[in-house]
């Protein structure tokens, strides 16, 4: 190697580090969406009462002492209606429950709504008081406060998850895509550089901004929203490295045939919208069935999540996260390995 001249993993990984740099949009992605979607949820659901449920009562010689009983709840939102206003008004969801009925009261709703579910309770409970029933047990209410029973501390993880996945993904196979696509890919056939240090290269170049990444999105929870991270700093940054190795070997077995970027694009968006969905980014996944929660767990975003959350949450150790650790390195090892074997320069 002639002096002065830098090995080509470094000449490669500066290159492409260079050349995101000039992407503006993809700076946006990787840095701005995050920060916007962690700040629309965070204040959307931030400590304060909930919205009062809107229900609707059936006009009628009963419906104003109804009214009058259902407006002592402070979780209800009562009106008057006629019945075909409030047939509609449930139909289109404008109303959560509907009362009807003379002396015997009737419940219309959708039981697989929560709300609704949660207002018919609340309603009969205040129609029950105001006819007399006397509440045998008494019982005081102590509400919740602390880090990890918030609705932020569970979603900073998760789009923090959410954000090594993307940007993994993203980086990774729609970089070689574009590449490909263009016939970059082409040209360097005709050099002395192997598929590995081109494929590392662009591993590297993403660990850069991984790591800003990781720093913006935690420092933003903990000034704006107070998520502190309880555990270990150092444990947290190799969950983070392991979780986006994982993510960029995904992203790479996507893009190691792919020849345009609709192609690259759909099966990541295939790959990824499952876990979207279902690895408790936005909202638990024990709300699924029982029988998918085994396939549910090994998605590589869903234990990401779950360790996120025990490490910056619970302030769990190393042998707490350590499955979850060596199961990710695995999903990072065997797709480089695969998208290794079969990456095409053209």
């Amino acid at each position: 190697m002639s002096k002065g001249v830098r090995p080509a993993i470094v000449e490669l990984t500066s290159a492409r580090t260079k050349e995101f740099i000039r992407e503006t949009e993809a700076i946006f992605w990787v840095f701005g969406f995050p920060l916007i979607l962690a700040l629309a949820l965070g204040f959307a659901f931030r400590e304060k009462a909930p919205d009062r449920i809107p229900v609707g009562v059936v006009s009628g010689p009963e419906a104003p002492q109804r009214l009058a009983a259902l407006q002592k709840s402070p979780v209800l939102a009562p009106r008057i209606v006629s019945e075909a206003e409030g047939r509609d008004a449930l139909r289109h969801g404008r109303v959560s429950l509907l009362i009807d009925g003379g002396d015997a009261v009737i419940y219309r709703f959708d039981p697989t709504r929560p709300d609704s579910r949660t207002a018919r309770q609340e309603a009969d409970d205040a129609l029950q008081t105001a006819a007399g029933r006397r509440n045998v047990i008494v019982a005081r209410e102590e509400f919740v406060h602390e880090q990890g029973a918030r609705y932020i501390d569970f979603l900073i993880p998760g789009l923090l998850g959410m954000n090594l996945m993307g940007t993994g993904m993203w980086g990774m196979g729609f970089t070689i895509a574009n590449a490909r696509m263009k016939k970059l890919l082409k040209r360097l056939v005709a050099t002395p550089m192997r598929k590995s240090q081109y494929l590392i290269a662009q591993f590297l170049s993403r660990l850069i901004f991984l790591t800003l990444e990781v720093i913006v999105l935690v420092a933003f929870g903990w000034i704006v929203f107070g998520v502190r991270v309880n555990g270990s700093l150092t444990l947290l940054a190799v969950l983070c490295l392991v979780g986006g190795y994982a993510f960029s070997g995904l992203g790479l077995l996507t893009a190691s045939r792919a020849r345009t970027l609709e192609g690259v694009s759909g099966l990541m968006n295939l790959i990824m919208m499952p876990m979207w969905l279902c690895s408790g980014v936005f909202f638990s996944y024990e709300r699924f069935p029982d029988k998918v929660k085994p396939l549910i767990r090994a998605l590589p975003l869903t234990m990401l999540n779950d360790a996120l959350r025990a490490v910056i949450n619970d302030a769990a150790p190393l042998t707490r996260v350590a499955p979850q650790i060596a199961l990710l390195a695995v999903w990072g090892l065997a797709t480089f390995a695969i998208g290794l074997k079969i990456f095409r320069w053209q």
